[in-house]
């Protein structure tokens, strides 16, 4: 089978075109490195010993994507590509709204006009806003509380409108909590261009002396330890659900939404001293101001995706804090 990845050199994408090509199936990858890395291609090979097609370009072209359509026979297709950091989104949403919406809107009409109309879609657990109660399921109110939250929403909304409009569309949303972690040959992860925008990079940048100290955003929510808790999975366990993903597409299910989590929250301050412990290392952190967009805690119920897609988390905490800092260990080699 041929899956098309969009943003396939990025941080999920990458790990999820390794587990796609260790069962066996075909990947055209498409990616224009604004925010990954070019030589994450000829680690994937080397991951896998498998070949696969590359494409460099932007999915918002559609001229673009229609030769990457017209050139391979693409029968399912996983999209990543998009912008994704809160922060950054609060400082510069117009940005995200073009980005985001736009390549989702090209990508969608591309494949209706190639009859290619199976598709996952890389959704986030922000599309809840700020949760009444926890953990949180499928069926919960949905809003949002910074702009890149507000495009994932909107792109489900377009998803769900493109599915009412014609049933041949299969369709699965993936409401992932927050991937951390690396692939653990160390050749592959979470590598952002720049300061990160992210939790474990930031912390792995500092526990290797790259950057000299960890600002955590805020210590007076609503949380046992007062800093803000999260769902954290494993970005191989994130992976593996996009087969189970791409198996229920082909079983022509139409429209299916699951969580991507382990059902267990993590303070900020828990995952400094796990990676701390499992790693036998110091993590230098201030408590600075809250981050706009944040919330409270957010953990999942991730029962819809066991009992529906056969997908459970299994890697924990500790493999995550280690895998990430192999990661950081092993660039940092490559690299002298």
């Amino acid at each position: 089978m041929n899956v098309l990845v969009t943003g396939g050199a990025g941080y999920i994408g990458s790990h999820t075109i390794v587990e796609l090509l260790n069962y066996g199936y075909e990947v055209v990858m498409v990616d224009n490195f604004s925010n990954s890395k070019r030589e994450v291609i000829d680690h994937i090979k080397e991951i896998t010993n498998r070949e696969f097609t590359f494409y460099e370009g932007d999915v918002s072209d559609e001229a673009f994507m229609e030769k990457v359509f017209t050139e391979n026979k693409i029968e399912c297709v996983i999209h990543f590509a998009g912008y994704k950091a809160v922060g950054e989104s609060v400082e510069k949403p117009i940005l995200y709204y073009r980005n985001n919406l736009n390549s989702t809107l090209v990508l969608c009409d591309v494949m209706k006009n190639h009859n290619c109309k199976k598709l996952v879609f890389s959704s986030s657990a922000t599309v809840y806003g700020k949760p009444k109660e926890l953990p949180i399921k499928e069926d919960f109110p949905l809003s949002t509380t910074n702009p890149y939250g507000t495009t994932k929403l909107m792109i489900e909304k377009i998803l769900e409108d493109i599915y009412h409009s014609d049933h041949e569309w299969d369709i699965v949303i993936l409401r992932y909590f927050n991937p951390i972690g690396a692939h653990e040959s160390g050749l592959i992860g979470e590598d952002p261009n720049g300061i990160p925008n992210n939790l474990m990079p930031y912390i792995v940048k500092v526990a290797t002396h790259e950057l000299e100290c960890l600002n955590v955003f805020g210590n007076d929510y609503d949380t046992p330890d007062g800093t803000g808790v999260r769902d954290y999975i494993h970005v191989v366990d994130l992976a593996k659900g996009h087969i189970k993903a791409c198996e229920k597409l082909f079983q022509h299910k139409g429209l299916g939404i699951y969580n991507l989590g382990t059902g267990i929250g993590y303070s900020v301050l828990d995952l400094i001293h796990a990676f701390e412990k499992v790693n036998q290392v110091t993590v230098n952190y201030k408590i600075v101001e809250r981050r706009p967009g944040d919330i409270d805690a957010c953990y999942a119920d991730p029962t819809s995706a066991l009992e529906e897609l056969g997908w459970k988390a299994e890697k924990n905490i500790d493999d995550m804090c280690r895998d990430a800092y192999h990661f950081a260990i092993e660039q940092n080699n490559m690299l002298r």
